[in-house]
């Protein structure tokens, strides 16, 4: 379940590896352009594995606290290198950035703030791009398809960007246009997203298992790529959400919508940033009682859920709704995938320590003769659940902060375990949910009764709040 601190590409590898692929590559176009995003990456990569080596060799020769001063200014400085190489490299790379850059708690304030830079939006592409991307989908121009079209995009992102348009029925929808090329680029990713999240895991992720994520990854991101697959699964949303009291999904409009383009109805709304630096205490309470009930509820309910809890996919409203957004970074559960999963949760949250290593060892998680003492398991595992093991519980930015460093601590009380648990695929983007939905919830410092909520939709339980009360009534009029 992770990739052992300080494996990263040598220098030496991905100078070889250049030399290789410049050689055979650059007849094509494609593989000039494939080449070029490689060797950023494997530039980046070696650049920080060179510092990761030098920091090792000064580092057994400091005590404690210089050791730890060499690492945290090691953080900083690869956090600020990432940041600054990946900004403008749109696709796979650059979404990576952005998931360590939000769920990275443990980093120094510095290190965290650099990364936090990859959260904003990146360089739109020129307005006449956009525009024959859409004449190239849906057959026509701008001008003839939308009564108004406004060509400096709203929000710019990893794969495409967002335009405000309105239709000629007078409805103001968001166009979002596939970057031209971006398959290219993402395909080219792909390839290389193994080393990058070896660079990542030497100073962020140290527990990552990266061929797992990368495998689970490389599937969602095909699948993104094909705004038509989006738009099936953003109408799904939008239909069993549709009427809510406080969850909120926009209706896509399939007249307007491609392969590289789709279009939903517009909605208004605080951005994330926004939302934190105006909303009192009551509405960040409430806000993150609604995410953490759209999560749990389309995972334990629905058997779908959104695999991408990013900051920039929610709008909070005045009501105290939210809205919902991008949903190409889907995982849908196939028969038995779930059923395989959730047994680890009823001897986990009953602290049955051999009850839970049972479930881990019938999951895949553990082999059977893993020989590791049930106690030093459980007391592993549970730790991101711990806000599930009491009545009530206040979410930190602190407490994600020493969660993810016990998890990814290679060399603490629980290294054989860290060393011994494997992820099965079906749970890496799911894992990525819990630990990114801690992170918002950090971030909100949302108290409530999460131990009960999750309860009303794994096992059916009472309500234990008015949310839910709320959210029980409208389902059963809508049976």
């Amino acid at each position: 379940m992770r990739v052992p601190r300080g494996r990263l590409v040598p220098l030496a590898a991905a100078s070889a590896l250049g030399v290789a692929a410049a050689g055979t590559w650059l007849s094509h176009p494609d593989r000039r352009h494939h080449l070029r995003r490689s060797v950023r990456v494997w530039r980046l990569t070696a650049r920080r594995g060179l510092s990761w080596a030098v920091l090792q060799v000064r580092g057994r020769r400091a005590d404690e606290e210089r050791r730890a001063q060499l690492e945290e200014r090691f953080a900083i400085r690869t956090a600020e290198d990432v940041a600054r190489e990946l900004g403008n490299m749109k696709g796979v790379v650059m979404k990576a950035g952005q998931m360590v850059s939000f769920i990275a708690e443990g980093l120094p304030p510095e290190a965290k703030a650099a990364l936090a830079t990859l959260q904003a939006d990146v360089a739109p592409m020129a307005p006449s791009l956009a525009e024959q991307v859409v004449r190239d989908e849906l057959g026509a121009g701008v001008e003839r398809l939308f009564l108004d079209w406004d060509p400096i995009p709203v929000a710019a992102a990893s794969i495409g960007q967002v335009h405000r348009a309105v239709m000629p029925d007078g409805r103001v929808v968001a166009v979002k246009v596939q970057y031209p090329g971006i398959d290219r680029a993402i395909t080219s990713d792909l390839d290389n997203a193994e080393l990058l999240y070896g660079l990542f895991s030497s100073f962020a992720l140290k527990g990552l298992d990266s061929r797992a994520f990368v495998d689970e990854l490389r599937d969602r991101m095909g699948d993104e790529l094909d705004y038509r697959l989006e738009a099936s699964c953003q109408s799904e949303f939008a239909h069993r959400y549709r009427g809510h009291p406080f969850i909120h999904v926009p209706d896509v409009v399939p007249e307007r919508s491609a392969r590289r383009v789709l279009t939903s109805t517009w909605v208004d709304g605080r951005r994330w940033e926004d939302f934190l630096a105006t909303a009192d205490r009551d509405a960040r309470q409430r806000a993150g009682e609604v995410l953490f009930r759209f999560a749990q509820g389309s995972v334990h309910r629905h058997r779908v859920f959104n695999g991408d809890p990013h900051p920039g996919n929610y709008r909070f409203h005045a009501d105290g709704s939210v809205t919902f957004l991008d949903f190409g970074l889907v995982k849908r559960f196939t028969p038995g995938e779930l059923e395989q999963l959730t047994p680890v949760l009823e001897p986990l949250l009953a602290h049955d320590a051999r009850g839970t290593v049972r479930m881990l060892v019938d999951a895949g998680f553990l082999v059977s003769d893993h020989g590791l003492d049930p106690e030093v398991v459980w007391d592993y595992v549970s730790n991101p659940y711990s806000p599930y093991l009491q009545e009530q519980f206040t979410f930190t930015q602190e407490w994600v902060a020493q969660a993810l460093h016990r998890a990814l601590d290679l060399s603490g009380p629980a290294s054989e375990v860290v060393k011994r648990l494997d992820m099965p695929p079906s749970f890496v983007i799911l894992d990525r949910v819990v630990w990114g939905m801690s992170a918002l919830l950090g971030r909100l410092e949302a108290t409530g009764r999460w131990r009960g909520i999750l309860e009303e939709y794994r096992t059916g339980a009472p309500p234990v709040t008015e949310l839910g009360r709320i959210e029980a009534a409208w389902t059963a009029a809508h049976r």
